[in-house]
């Protein structure tokens, strides 16, 4: 097959579509917007930072892709739809969402103050309901789209010292699995991606806080922490998310629907 007709079939679907993409503004997030605007979508890049989700919408747009950065705290359901409503009107009907914005809140569930449980809950579950409410409840209303939540394996997997996030990232995935059943006669496809550790801001800034050595336990494990390794020796990066994003996005994965996709390595023993 030529190198033409593979870029063909992975773009079906995806070319000229109109993506919603929120956490838009760094790491897995950015990786996913520049991933999907590179193959032919249309990118409204959400994040609460205006600054980084401009930064990245710039770089899409010197490259010729059609794009809009908004500054949106996916907490504030009227701010959602406010923003859902103008990528609508700036870029036309959404027919694509990935939700990747989230917080992470390290430490013992006993020593977690009420505030960190209800910041991480407030972006990575209520945000993704948020968000999810509001656009892929067009999508429904069209007859058409698909929904990828970016998740984590954590949401499988018990952590020691990520209970809030863990218990998070769970939510998320039945939240997006229960909307899949939800819309999938009405034409909306819904599934999760679950990364494991993944070189982005969040992992650097947990390695920064553990200190030397840190970066090269997350490959080897810990048995302290009853936490394995990475099989594939070697950390992920949030371009490999975003490849697995872009096939559950993509008409190749026409007939899934409800599905975790674990992108980590092996580090969560299948």
């Amino acid at each position: 097959m030529s190198a033409s007709a593979v870029e063909s079939t992975e773009t079906q679907g995806v070319t000229g579509r109109v993506v919603v993409v929120t956490g838009a503004g760094r790491g897995i997030g950015a990786a996913v917007a520049r991933l999907l605007g590179a193959h032919g979508a249309q990118v409204a890049l959400w994040d609460a930072d205006p600054v980084t989700a401009t930064d990245v919408a710039a770089e899409l747009a010197a490259t010729g892709v059609k794009t809009a950065a908004m500054c949106v705290d996916v907490r504030d359901s009227a701010a959602v739809e406010a923003a859902a409503e103008q990528v609508e009107r700036e870029l036309g009907p959404v027919e694509l969402l990935v939700n990747v914005a989230g917080v992470l809140r390290t430490g013992a569930l006993v020593d977690l103050t009420d505030q960190e449980w209800d910041e991480t809950f407030a972006v990575n579950v209520r945000g993704v309901f948020a968000v999810c409410r509001s656009v892929a409840g067009r999508m429904a209303r069209r007859g058409r789209g698909a929904v990828v939540t970016v998740a984590s394996n954590a949401g499988s997997v018990p952590r020691v010292g990520m209970g809030a996030y863990a218990a998070s990232k769970a939510a998320s995935v039945m939240l997006t699995k229960s909307l899949g059943l939800e819309l999938a006669a009405r034409g909306v496809r819904c599934n999760t991606v679950s990364p494991g550790s993944t070189d982005t801001p969040m992992l650097r800034a947990m390695w920064d806080t553990a200190g030397d050595g840190a970066d090269d336990a997350t490959v080897r494990g810990s048995l302290d922490a009853f936490r394995v390794g990475i099989p594939l020796g070697r950390v992920g990066t949030p371009e490999q998310v975003a490849q697995a994003v872009l096939f559950l996005l993509s008409d190749q994965a026409s007939h899934i629907t409800l599905q975790d996709l674990c992108v980590d390595g092996g580090a969560a023993l299948g």
